[in-house]
């Protein structure tokens, strides 16, 4: 219908941390950026823009007209963009807690998805969208809309994530673990569906071990200072001088966006999660990993690389972190990643319960942390009835573990048996947004 050879879908995930987007039939996303934007409001956008018009002065006319309707706002997207200090910049992300919040953000990502990362022209592609697994009805009828009446895609679908993870390691029935940068959501699926009765979530994800992390450094005194606060100066060969620079006008939310860069990369590089509970007195003396930061700054870090992974499996340990109090009164209620995915498989029907702990996936890219596999399997048969065998499978490949869904959308928009799947524009245009419920169930 609309596969054909020639045509290619294209496979979107816009995830709480990073975009993916790129052809389906690929192994992993040729786009891969930040799903933030930067956001200059009006006054301030012309004087930024005052010096640049000289140097591109077509380009900028583009842009002009996109401000007008923008109120004067003015939106910066991609990870090129955004590593590009800009005066007033402040940093908005339009996904709260895995529900788009801002659709304006979410269409200029899009945009720059489509039209500098892949340069391609969506009304020629079909789309594959991925959306989460509790997602709205009024969200899903939002973002159909979007692409139909603005991006003028030939056909439409939308698939969960955890299916998606699901068909990447093809399997039709399994418990999907994903830990993502700003929740961990643990789904059941079921010859291809999402047992929605049964997903449980908690808003521990990357993102918050970063900010543990942040704050637990800070405490010892430690200053993260971000790429563009400081230059280096060589002074003998191999010698660096590191001088501040003063830069009045960065915002704090900027400011906080390359701090969590960074320490997300130490968190990435060195964190691993302990195989048994965290406690200070047996990982008090333990041995240091050093790390460079950008300024040249050693760090010796100790305790804290399995302390702050550990707050995954077990959340009080929150309370301990200097600078964390503000969670206080949400941690009794979260709880760790062992008891969530055996209250998620209580919560099925008792027929599959054998299956889904005989493959349990793990997504996100906060899966990748070393030693989690291990330490959840561990956790799982500890505490699952004894008739289960219980088996944690995670791809060995950490691209894999990161683009689970995205690849599980690449094989699936080009399945052959998949292309009368499609939600099309002629079907759009018969029956409108509300469809898309009947032909994505």
């Amino acid at each position: 219908m609309y596969g054909g050879d020639e045509v290619s879908a294209i496979v979107v995930d816009l995830g709480s941390h990073t975009c993916k987007a790129g052809y389906a039939g690929e192994d992993a996303p040729k786009a891969v950026f930040p799903s933030v934007v930067g956001a200059v409001d009006g006054i301030e956008a012309m004087d930024v823009d005052a010096d640049s018009t000289k140097t591109n002065s077509n380009s900028e006319d583009s842009k002009t007209e996109s401000e007008k309707e923008k109120g004067k706002r003015k939106l910066y997207v991609g990870s090129q963009a955004m590593s590009y200090r800009r005066d007033h910049m402040e940093v908005l992300s339009p996904i709260k807690d895995g529900i788009v919040s801002d659709w304006d953000l979410v269409d200029n990502i899009w945009e720059h998805a489509f039209k500098s990362c892949l340069m391609i022209d969506p009304t020629e592609h079909p789309m594959l969208l991925a959306e989460p697994p509790l997602n709205t009805q009024q969200q899903r009828e939002k973002a159909a809309e979007l692409m139909f009446e603005k991006y003028k895609v030939p056909a439409l679908f939308m698939a969960k994530n955890p299916v998606l993870t699901s068909f990447a390691t093809g399997r039709a029935t399994s418990l999907v673990v994903d830990c993502g940068g700003g929740s961990t959501t643990i789904s059941p699926v079921h010859d291809g569906y999402v047992l929605q009765k049964a997903v449980v979530s908690s808003p521990l994800g990357g993102e918050f071990l970063t900010d543990c992390l942040l704050k637990s450094l800070e405490s010892k005194g430690i200053k993260i200072r971000p790429r563009y606060s400081f230059k280096r100066k060589e002074i003998r060969a191999g010698e660096f001088q590191v001088e501040d620079v003063d830069i009045p006008n960065t915002t704090e939310s900027y400011k906080l966006f390359c701090q969590r860069m960074i320490v997300g990369d130490i968190k990435d590089s060195i964190c691993r999660v302990p195989d048994t509970p965290y406690d200070d007195k047996s990982y008090s003396n333990i041995p240091t990993t050093s790390y460079e930061l950008p300024d040249g700054q050693m760090l010796e870090i100790g305790a804290d690389r399995f302390k702050v992974p550990d707050v995954m499996f077990n959340p009080s340990i929150v309370q301990t972190i200097p600078g964390m109090e503000k969670y206080a009164d949400m941690i009794p209620s979260v709880r760790g990643l062992p008891h969530m995915v055996m209250e998620s498989i209580n919560k099925c029907d008792v027929d599959i319960r054998r299956e889904l702990y005989s493959s349990i996936l793990l997504a996100g890219g906060t899966s990748s942390m070393q030693q989690l596999k291990e330490r959840l399997e561990k956790d799982l048969i500890e505490e699952s009835p004894h008739s289960a065998r219980v088996k944690v499978l995670a791809s060995g490949n950490t691209t894999e573990r990161r683009f689970s869904v995205w690849i599980g959308g690449s094989i699936l928009a080009s399945l052959g048996s998949f292309q009368q799947m499609w939600f099309s524009k002629s079907e759009y245009e018969e029956h409108g947004a509300s469809y898309i419920q009947r032909k994505c169930p």
